[in-house]
């Protein structure tokens, strides 16, 4: 880690340098030149500051969260002025070698000054991403959208058309930084007024103490038939430093019995049954299962011992990779699938019917949103919290409320 932050700072300081050059071309005033340099400094200074009182394992302040993300913005910034610098300097670079062999005419620089157009299209163009991490981090992780689907089936039960789910996924309780914000999420959940509300897991980065100053608003959600929640790879404490093993697991008991005390039903590679005026649909819950090094220790067979092949199924699953790998191969037809893990990466752009896209599309080929497949449905929801990057910009937060429809019932 250390190693690693030495070439991301010396790539900082270079970028930095760079970047006051295209300001010196642009700004001829000396407060603009210096005070974006002092900006540049300080964003860097204040993020090792916090980063040494870090102690590794241990939940990170939210606001070392935020430090490191408007440190990361001004690199990221930095690096595009300093990509268009370093383009214009092989440029004047080759002006120079050219007029070294063919000579100078009067009045001409041997080396060519830098153009300011070239200046202005940097910074235009560098401003871009940094406005929008600098807006996901200060309005963006709390933008909770609302995204409704109504799903046809011909074999659901006639009793369950109208059947209304609201998926939640990925609350990462350690990264909340407002409790009226997250309460106003809350609430907007609560105003759906589903049937049952599922969370398709990761309540917490790291260690269930996260969610301690959390627990009692989410045992605010109600649903009619209750709410039930399976574990993400976060919940198992993998990305945290234990002094022992018992440690570890005690931590995952402690997280298991508060989301019991929220009035989760917490679903362990088993299942539930959803009644209504006597009919049942199977709602199948296991554990995390990730292709890439993810935990595995999801166990669909074992989760669906004693459901039917004819039952109606809903299936929480946090991976989405585990939908892909085995789930629409397996032998029983899972209808719906619920999963999140991805976040959408926090970033990118959807114009719903005309653009839809985000990093993590190279690594995830079910990402955000809803996917069919072999006449089975996943919904990837693009999580509730935020983690990592302490913000969200065109990928906001979700509550995914699902409507269950009998194909040709009127």
């Amino acid at each position: 880690m250390p190693r690693f932050l030495i070439v991301v700072s010396i790539i900082y300081i270079i970028s930095a340098i760079y970047g006051f050059q295209a300001f010196r071309t642009l700004f001829k005033n000396p407060f603009a030149q210096w005070g974006y340099g002092i900006l540049f400094l300080g964003a860097m200074i204040y993020f090792m500051i916090k980063l040494n009182n870090y102690q590794p394992g241990s939940a990170m302040n939210p606001s070392t969260a935020v430090a490191g993300g408007v440190f990361f913005s001004f690199l990221i910034l930095g690096m595009v002025l300093g990509f268009f610098m370093i383009i214009e300097d092989i440029a004047r670079l080759f002006t120079a070698g050219y007029h070294k062999i063919v000579g100078l005419e009067e009045g001409e620089a041997y080396f060519p000054s830098r153009r300011k157009f070239v200046s202005t299209l940097a910074l235009g163009i560098g401003a871009l991403p940094f406005g929008a991490l600098l807006y996901g981090m200060y309005r963006g992780k709390y933008n909770y959208q609302v995204i409704k689907y109504a799903l046809e089936f011909e074999d659901l039960p006639d009793e369950f058309d109208g059947y209304q789910i609201t998926q939640i996924s990925d609350v990462h309780s350690g990264s909340f930084d407002d409790y009226k914000k997250v309460a106003y999420g809350v609430d907007l959940i609560n105003e759906q007024k589903s049937d049952v509300i599922l969370f398709t897991g990761d309540m917490v980065n790291n260690k269930a103490e996260e969610m301690e100053p959390w627990a009692e608003l989410f045992s605010k959600l109600q649903a009619k038939d209750g709410k039930y929640s399976i574990l993400g790879n976060h919940d198992y404490g993998d990305y945290a430093s234990w002094p022992s093993t018992e440690a570890k697991e005690q931590n995952l008991e402690d997280l298991k019995n508060l989301q019991k005390d929220m009035g989760f039903d917490l679903l362990l590679n088993e299942h539930r049954y959803l009644e209504k005026e006597g009919k049942k649909i199977a709602l199948v819950g296991v554990e995390n299962w990730g292709a890439g090094g993810f935990k595995k220790a999801g166990d669909l067979k074992k989760a669906a011992e004693g459901i039917q092949q004819e039952d109606f199924k809903i299936l929480m699953s946090h991976d989405p990779s585990h939908w892909e790998q085995q789930v629409i191969q397996d032998e029983y037809h899972y209808h719906l699938t619920l999963s999140g893990h991805t976040h959408g990466m926090q970033f990118g752009i959807e114009i719903p019917g005309w653009i839809k896209w985000s990093p993590v599309k190279w690594r995830y080929k079910y990402w955000a949103g809803l996917y069919e497949e072999l006449g089975q449905f996943i919904n990837v929801n693009r999580g509730f919290g935020f983690i990592g990057y302490p913000g969200r910009f065109g990928i906001w937060p979700e509550i995914s409320v699902i409507t269950l429809k009998k194909k040709g019932l009127t």
